[in-house]
């Protein structure tokens, strides 16, 4: 094993994917009402009822990984001789990479010997655990630290990471929508078809009449900008709403289906600030797809 690939919650993997590639994972934190909670056992997560808890007013909040979480997790590995490269949410709506970051930078200073390489993915959700899994692969593979760096790094330009949600209301409320002047809310039935930007961060940047057109936007956008879908694994995430993600996956079998179709509950912290009726999709595509800026 050439390095250690440490990924953390947000990624959204089930366990089945920690366990058969190897990953080592951080968990982020939330709070039900002040009471701390993580969410490492994935496949206990009940995404129905923690969703519906939303429409219940509980008060659900978030904290970022601090410096001293990462530094205690990857000196770990480093005592054992390893290099990490550690997959990570995107800087673009988190502090946490910032926090490792400066973790890996304190570490080094006493094994100058190891490496400690950060991959913004600039996204989150499967859009984070689908790199996530790739660095294991090439890490599984012999590839050498720094081909396996420089190929997550281009993944990560060009992983698409388009969702649409049933209300603005969670974004702007934990400040994670970047262009304030794009909402359009749920007013008339109107749905806004959201993406990472190339900086990492949220931004609206088309807008749709009703639930079933923006699942169909989400299907025409796939169809357009996927490649070589027969080679790679696409993902959907959805906060509560299994039958939009169905009829999602539905829509891409239809024209250009991948080579495998991972749909799972968005975990509680990432979850948290899209909202009930969340639906993301993540592929991947050519370089610039971040930068596009109509929906098709």
């Amino acid at each position: 094993m050439s390095f250690v690939v440490i990924t953390d919650t947000s990624g959204n993997l089930l366990n089945r994917h920690v366990k058969d590639y190897n990953l080592k994972i951080l968990p982020f934190s939330y709070y039900i009402n002040g009471e701390e909670h993580t969410c490492l056992d994935t496949d206990a997560f009940n995404g129905d009822s923690f969703y519906s808890g939303f429409r219940k007013d509980v008060k659900i909040t978030t904290s970022q990984i601090n410096p001293q979480t990462y530094a205690d997790c990857f000196e770990k590995y480093l005592k054992e001789g390893s290099d990490i490269i550690y997959v990570s949410m995107s800087s673009g709506i988190s502090g946490s990479c910032q926090s490792s970051f400066l973790a890996a930078e304190m570490l080094l200073e006493n094994y100058l010997n190891r490496r400690i390489e950060i991959i913004d993915t600039m996204g989150a959700s499967l859009g984070e655990g689908l790199i996530a899994i790739r660095a294991a692969q090439l890490r599984d593979k012999g590839i050498d630290i720094d081909e396996a760096v420089k190929e997550l790094r281009s993944l990560s330009e060009r992983m698409f990471n388009v969702f649409t949600v049933d209300d603005l209301m969670f974004l702007r409320r934990g400040g994670r929508l970047s262009n304030l002047s794009a909402i359009v809310g749920t007013v008339l039935h109107i749905k806004p078809i959201l993406k990472g930007s190339t900086d990492g961060q949220i931004v609206a940047f088309g807008k749709v009449r009703g639930r079933k057109r923006s699942i169909e936007v989400l299907g025409e956008m796939y169809r357009k900008y996927v490649v070589n879908p027969g080679q790679q694994t696409v993902g959907i995430a959805h906060a509560g709403c299994l039958e939009d993600a169905l009829m999602l996956k539905g829509l891409l079998n239809q024209t250009l289906p991948p080579k495998e179709i991972l749909i799972v509950d968005y975990e509680p912290v990432t979850g948290s600030h899209v909202g009930p009726g969340a639906l993301a999709l993540f592929f991947e595509s050519n370089p610039g797809i971040r930068a596009i800026d109509t929906i098709l």
